[in-house]
């Protein structure tokens, strides 16, 4: 996984702004408002804008990695985020909003505070739907929070189970449960990381942690005492790896274990929660950025750095991308003939990468062990997975009714 931002403190509020009914007809704006990023400022152009469906045109002209973020009025609770903005690039944002108060804000190198926080409100009524399209709209939401419910009850019995046999010093036992564990919060791993600082206590890789100062807890330490590195291994930063380390004791083991249990009930919690709801715009901009997650650090073998298993993980955010997909691309298809064109390209990609994807094994067969996987063979995953990505980057604006 790729360095997240920390916003407030454990249980924070639920997801992104409620559907309520109201999904867009029409754009609100067909021209992209910018944002202006370096290392210390981050100027968006306007500091109003009509409801409905926004589009942000983000241009990284710093040194180093960058973040894009809207808060709601709390400050805390994430409505749109782009992450990982590498230097010289531009990218896009389409950000569904009802009337109100929000904030905009970077994260230079996924570090420190936000920069450049900034008031910004959005005027008008909240863009209604009309017949079928709402209809589906309101369908689309019921099925994905319904999918996102499945997933994390599927995600804790797993996680018991691993951390059951981690804790008990039953490493062979914990060792293959691991992949499968994590299988499931793959799959819906956007939904996570907009509850505060519950993603980084899961999922926080230990460059992660000591970046950002932070207690490194969850399935990446606990990986690492699974995988126990030697004296030459170096971590995936290049230091090395038992520099400020060593194998958990047995009571540290079972700190860690139920931790990680806790927090995967907190996230049940939060997830089954009368209030939780998502947006169509959330649904797609979610398959974008499980896509992101694979480009960014499932390729390089960075996120299971011990394990090997990153074809688990990779895997699991491809499935959560095409599911989010699924969900939205019948709205995508009945907008117009580009639209249907564009749910077919991406429908023919998806088919290709996991195609692609098969031929290193299966979820139930097992995946082969990531070390083995050469440079040219990832080279090949990833060309296939920026052939998905170069379709799927437009499908929030389409399913938003937004003209490039």
């Amino acid at each position: 996984m790729p360095q997240r931002l920390i916003i407030g403190a454990a249980g924070a509020a639920a997801l992104a702004l409620a559907l309520s009914g109201c999904v867009p007809n029409s754009a609100a704006s067909t021209t992209a408002l910018t944002v202006d990023v370096t290392d210390d400022t981050c100027v968006v152009s306007e500091t109003t804008a009509a409801a409905g469906a926004i589009p942000f045109s983000i241009t990284n002209a710093g040194t180093g990695v960058n973040e894009f973020y809207i808060y709601a009025e709390d400050k805390l609770r994430i409505v749109g985020e782009k992450e990982n903005i590498t230097p010289g690039q531009s990218v896009s944002l389409v950000a569904q909003l009802d009337p109100g108060t929000y904030y905009t804000a970077c994260r230079f190198e996924r570090a420190g505070s936000p920069i450049g926080l900034a008031e910004f409100t959005v005027t008008g009524e909240a863009a209604l739907g009309t017949g079928a399209q709402q209809e589906q709209s309101e369908q689309a939401v019921t099925n994905y929070i319904a999918y996102i419910k499945q997933q994390v009850a599927e995600l804790t019995p797993r996680v018991t189970a691993f951390a059951g046999a981690y804790a008990a010093n039953d490493d062979e036992t914990a060792r293959s449960l691991f992949a499968s564990a994590r299988l499931s919060y793959e799959r819906i791993e956007p939904t996570a990381e907009a509850f505060g600082d519950l993603d980084p206590k899961i999922d926080y890789r230990e460059v992660d942690a000591v970046a950002e100062g932070i207690d490194w807890t969850g399935f990446h330490r606990m990986e690492k005492d699974l995988w126990v590195p030697g004296a030459s291994d170096l971590n995936s930063d290049g230091q090395p790896a038992l520099v400020d380390w060593a194998p958990s004791t047995p009571v540290e083991r079972q700190q860690f274990a139920d931790g990680l249990v806790e927090n995967v009930k907190e996230l049940s919690a939060l997830v089954n929660a009368d209030d939780f709801s998502v947006s169509v715009a959330d649904i797609s901009n979610g398959a974008i950025a499980l896509l992101d997650e694979v480009a960014v650090g499932k390729i390089s073998g960075e996120e299971d750095w011990w394990s090997h298993t990153d074809l688990f993980d990779l895997y699991g955010n491809v499935e959560g991308a095409e599911v989010a997909f699924g969900t939205v691309r019948g709205i995508a298809t009945t907008s117009d003939a580009e639209g249907a064109a564009l749910a077919d390209d991406i429908e023919t990609e998806f088919a290709a990468l996991k195609t692609l994807l098969g031929t290193y094994g299966s979820i139930d067969s097992g995946f082969t062990s990531y070390d083995t996987v050469t440079s040219a063979q990832r080279k090949d995953i990833s060309d296939q997975v920026n052939a998905l990505a170069e379709p799927l980057s437009k499908l929030t604006h389409t399913v938003l009714g937004i003209a490039d």
